[in-house]
């Protein structure tokens, strides 16, 4: 046995001694399992790697012939009336957030506000939801209602919001809410893309609102208390971001997993 080939411990938690005095046959026998394992988790490495290969493939062939199906006529209907009384409703309940459980145990369990209402996340949801044309109509809707008196804006309604600073971002909300619809419709449900579609759609709900912004400002100025167009922009768009950004996470979560149970 003194010219028979060394063999390494299967185990480094096997002491020299234990392996010294252990049969050689029997660590011939364990050198051999080790070969048959790691050539079997190499063959199972190798079958998950063309098992990932084979899903790319086949999400990408599906994607390519991937054709939506948008609701009917009754359907979106009844989406823009959901998605009108969505974003009436949301207006008026503003958005809260809880603190981190690990402040729970020093301190007690607080629910601070997130200075925005769910608005935003009702006219991107529906979109996320219902695709473009019940987006569309809803926030066409609810912004032909309010210039006509009803009282569904933030500060009520009729032809003088015109005039208001904020007037443009719910003008954005339409090309917002058809952009948002239009991209989330137009590949296979995924997070990231419903994250694309959302954030697409607020990035043009901000873009209107400050190109709105500007107009007025030019014309008539912002009203008292705001004294320079930044300050305008500050206070309409960027002071409520961050808000407008955690609302979109719940939104675009909320309306994957309904995207999943409906199977579009």
């Amino acid at each position: 046995m003194s010219n028979a080939r060394p063999l390494p411990k299967p185990n480094p938690e096997i002491t020299d001694y234990e392996w010294d005095v252990t049969p050689y046959r029997v660590k011939i026998l364990f050198d051999s399992l080790q070969q048959l394992l790691s050539q079997k988790q190499e063959n199972l490495d190798y079958i998950d790697d063309e098992n990932q290969w084979l899903r790319k493939q086949l999400d990408s062939r599906i994607e390519r012939t991937y054709n939506p199906i948008l609701p009917s006529l009754p359907e979106i209907i009844l989406w823009a009336i959901i998605g009108l009384i969505l974003t009436v409703g949301c207006t008026f309940i503003e958005a809260h957030t809880v603190n981190f459980p690990w402040l729970w145990n020093n301190q007690e369990l607080a629910i601070p506000t997130l200075g925005v209402s769910y608005q935003i996340g009702a006219v991107l949801f529906i979109g996320c939801v219902a695709g473009r044309h019940a987006a569309l109509l809803s926030q066409l809707t609810y912004v032909i209602l309010g210039l006509c008196g009803v009282p569904i804006f933030e500060s009520g309604g009729g032809w003088h919001y015109l005039s208001e600073p904020n007037f443009g971002y719910l003008v954005g909300f339409v090309f917002g809410a058809w952009l948002c619809g239009h991209l989330a419709f137009k590949r296979l449900v995924y997070l990231d893309g419903l994250i694309v579609s959302c954030g697409a759609g607020l990035l043009v709900i901000h873009a209107t609102g400050i190109l709105y912004l500007t107009i007025l400002y030019y014309i008539q100025g912002l009203g008292t208390g705001i004294n320079s167009l930044i300050e305008g922009i500050s206070l309409y768009s960027l002071a409520l971001l961050p808000g407008q950004l955690a609302v979109i996470c719940a939104t675009v979560t909320i309306s994957y997993m309904l995207r999943k149970l409906m199977f579009c």
